[in-house]
């Protein structure tokens, strides 16, 4: 499963940093950030989601208000939004 987070959309509401500990605030820019992920397009993250983490990572993409944070399964498939 990997994660995918476009940080233009996001509107610093915080919401996935309270559900997924790999979400962080950053308080310069008024947005969270991805940790360890790579950049694959202006402003888009990517990073792949332990099987230990699925379920928190989907919680931070249902709880964002912007859909700034989508879920794909290891086919590529779109889960979450």
């Amino acid at each position: 499963m990997k994660v995918e987070f476009d940080e233009e959309t996001c509107i610093g509401m915080y919401q996935c940093v309270a559900e997924w500990s790999e979400f962080e605030e950053d308080k310069s820019k008024g947005k969270a950030i991805l940790k360890d992920s790579e950049e694959v397009e202006d402003g888009v993250f990517v990073r792949e989601v332990p099987e230990d983490a699925e379920l928190d990572a989907k919680f931070a993409a249902r709880t964002c208000p912007v859909d700034a944070i989508t879920i794909y399964d290891d086919d590529g498939e779109q889960l979450i939004p």
